[in-house]
């Protein structure tokens, strides 16, 4: 008699392979913060081990499954824009509006440059089609919040210029790409789905404008609500995480039903919930304050007049960037796989030089142009033109609409660009970020003497 033999579902895999990755991670956390490179390299070769080239644990098809995909990417997008909002401690008027014009060249100009040039340009090279070149570019356009971690403002008190660019960068230019996403898509024949042709000028005008001012409004007055509830009666203490869920989840709700663009909405209440922790704590450091919070314990603090502010943006920008480390482990190991599904592309390793060495250091260029920026600092941004989930959501969010023979074409050059981006700009990062804090410090000491 023959025993049976026990089935183990596949979703049990999942749970098993996933616990042991991250009790894996647990241990290796101190290692890689001696490592030159980021843990995403690591995350990467993980995810394509995992995948139908490794060991075929887990198959996903992105054509297949390109709706759920496009949920699971968007919300770990939103997770890190708004957490660079709240990074973001700098007033738009006086002397910090022309650090805001950095971010604001790039996440504008250097995109409007980007995505027709590279459109161009892949139409010529690789012979594709000019609406599909429009849509690969606008892909791969936007710089990725998600991944580009270490060269963005480590310390919010401290708005260095380069890490406050591509911090902005990142931030605003998620939804700036989204316009010419649309714009590629109804120039391949989908049109009543997404948007309406006749009226493409006002849609994308409404988007911006009803996405940031959405934002804004939600970020404002989510925050001084709770801050005038804590300071005046003594309630809404504590669950700070869930208001840093639902400030997100409000944003992008409302700006979704009023037609505009979530992700703009979503950055931009991160913003607001700075303003209000920047107007409010008198401008004095955020360090200093918490450091006061600390001594005067977490109930004292949520209350208190000058600490409040600073204790509650601090604390929700805390629980942010710990969500944020689960969506970069859980967001490389997906590109891992895909690429294990699909495999490396030729062309876009030819795409990607393109990308990395061509286009985007002209759009720098000419974004930054007249800007009066260091050219030491204009090259590390042109190079910093990091691509990760920006580009992945973008991805799925097309393939839900767009059904043609190209689609696996198209997503194999997107998953072999985001992989190199990973490697090179993962090994990169660190060493060019150390050498440059390095020679910032070296100025700012000989200013010093020279005082």
């Amino acid at each position: 008699m023959h025993r049976r033999r026990a089935h183990i579902d596949i979703p049990t895999v999942y749970f098993l392979v996933a616990g042991i990755l991250l009790m894996f991670m647990v241990f290796l956390e101190s290692v890689l913060e001696r490592l030159p490179f980021n843990a995403a390299m690591l995350y990467l070769p993980i995810g394509w081990l995992l995948g139908p080239s490794g060991s075929g644990l887990i198959r996903i098809d992105l054509q297949a499954h390109a709706e759920v995909l496009t949920v699971v990417t968007r919300v770990a997008l939103l997770l890190s824009l708004f957490t660079v909002g709240l990074k973001l401690r700098v007033a738009f008027r006086g002397e910090g509006s022309k650090l805001w014009r950095l971010p604001l060249r790039l996440g504008v100009v250097s995109m409007l440059i980007t995505v027709p040039l590279l459109a161009l340009c892949i139409s010529v090279l690789f012979g594709l089609p000019f609406a599909v070149a429009m849509l690969l570019s606008a892909i791969l356009a936007p710089t990725d919040p998600v991944l580009a971690s270490d060269v963005q403002i480590q310390n919010v008190d401290d708005p260095d210029q380069l890490r406050f660019s591509l911090s902005g960068e990142g931030g605003l230019n998620d939804g700036s790409a989204y316009p010419f996403v649309i714009l590629a898509l109804i120039l391949l024949g989908v049109t009543d789905e997404i948007a309406q042709v006749d009226h493409f000028g006002l849609f994308v005008a409404w988007g911006v404008a009803a996405g940031i001012g959405c934002g804004a409004l939600c970020g404002w007055a989510m925050s001084r609500t709770v801050l005038f509830a804590r300071q005046r009666f003594g309630l809404a203490l504590g669950m700070e995480e869930f208001m840093a869920i639902g400030i997100i989840m409000l944003s992008y709700g409302v700006a979704e039903l009023v037609h505009g663009i979530g992700f703009l909405s979503v950055f931009a209440a991160g913003l607001a919930m700075r303003q209000v922790e920047s107007a409010n704590s008198g401008n004095k450091p955020a360090g200093e304050l918490i450091a006061a919070a600390q001594g005067s314990g977490k109930t004292a603090a949520a209350v208190h007049p000058e600490q409040a502010p600073a204790y509650l943006t601090e604390t929700v920008l805390g629980f942010n960037q710990q969500l944020e480390h689960f969506a970069e482990f859980f967001m490389v190991l997906l590109m891992g796989i895909l690429l294990s599904e699909s495999g490396l592309s030729g062309e876009g390793v030819l795409l990607a030089g393109l990308l990395f060495f061509v286009v985007r250091p002209i759009a720098v260029a000419l974004g930054l142009a007249g800007s009066g920026i260091e050219s030491s600092h204009r090259w590390l941004i042109a190079w910093f033109g990091i691509r990760g989930v920006g580009s992945l959501y973008y991805l799925c969010f097309a393939l839900q609409f767009w059904h043609n023979k190209l689609n696996a074409r198209v997503a194999r050059d997107v998953l072999t660009v985001l992989a190199l981006s990973i490697v090179a700009h993962g090994i990169s990062s660190a060493p060019l970020m150390h050498i440059y804090w390095r020679k910032r410090m070296q100025s700012e000491r000989r200013l010093r003497q020279e005082k």
